[in-house]
């Protein structure tokens, strides 16, 4: 599982993702577009190369409807390495980690860094097929999340939870129809919570690599929750278990 180089490059846009991303010293800036009333200062834009334009222009660069509040910045795509996240992650006697399986929407996957961050998990990982690429659709939902909490993408799935297993995690898959609810049991203090598709649900390899499963206790007039929210939840618990 190597570190995923790319030439190309994306538009951010949005102040949080924009602003973000200007403060991740391991993000590469290549040009800043802003309007005359953006709401961004000196400091914060440092040494990028900035030009002032029309709401015009900025909106012809971005998919329709976006709402980039006077503001684009063109970056490249951040890059993670899988072994270094591991060294790291060894080292933490107490950490959660996201991993989505199948989760294809970026507004999904961004809400979800957004609630990673908030709730300080260590990364949330993503198959490198079918998961979709970093966008600026992606890192304006997640708020600046992108920023802060790594996405990181990995060849094999099952493959990346047993190394997880191997420093210590304990893998929790969510699944609708387990017996054990989320709160019946203290939660590991090295938790990766495994989260499928609202449709689907895990893949059954995927599922057979983690440790047990377990359900959020809602209502049985719903069948499930929206994967962002349920991830949101789930980091609570883990959060308040402390």
């Amino acid at each position: 599982m190597k570190k995923t180089k790319s030439t190309s490059y994306l538009w951010l846009y949005g102040h949080h993702a924009v602003v973000e991303a200007l403060k991740n010293p391991n993000r590469q800036k290549i040009t800043l577009k802003i309007t005359n009333d953006a709401a961004i200062d000196k400091k914060t834009i440092g040494n990028v190369p900035t030009q002032i334009v029309s709401r015009q222009e900025i909106q012809r660069l971005l998919p329709d409807g976006a709402v980039h509040q006077g503001m684009a910045l063109q970056v490249r795509p951040l890059e993670h390495d899988w072994n270094d996240f591991l060294r790291m992650a060894e080292q933490n006697k107490r950490a959660v980690v996201v991993v989505l399986d199948q989760v294809t929407d970026p507004h999904n996957i961004g809400a979800i860094l957004r609630s990673a961050a908030a709730f300080d998990a260590l990364a949330v990982i993503v198959p490198e097929a079918n998961a979709p690429e970093e966008s600026g659709t992606l890192a304006k939902s997640a708020c600046g999340g992108l920023e802060i909490v790594p996405l990181l993408r990995v060849t094999n799935l099952s493959r990346a939870l047993k190394e997880l297993k191997d420093i210590g995690f304990w893998c929790l898959g969510m699944d609708g129809r387990a017996d054990k609810s989320i709160g019946d049991e203290k939660l590991p203090n090295k938790t990766v919570f495994v989260m499928g598709s609202e449709g689907d649900g895990l893949r059954r390899l995927t599922a057979e690599n983690c440790d047990y499963m377990v359900k959020l206790p809602i209502s049985p007039k719903m069948e499930s929750l929206n994967v962002s929210n349920a991830t949101t939840l789930c980091l609570y618990e883990f959060s308040k278990a402390q």
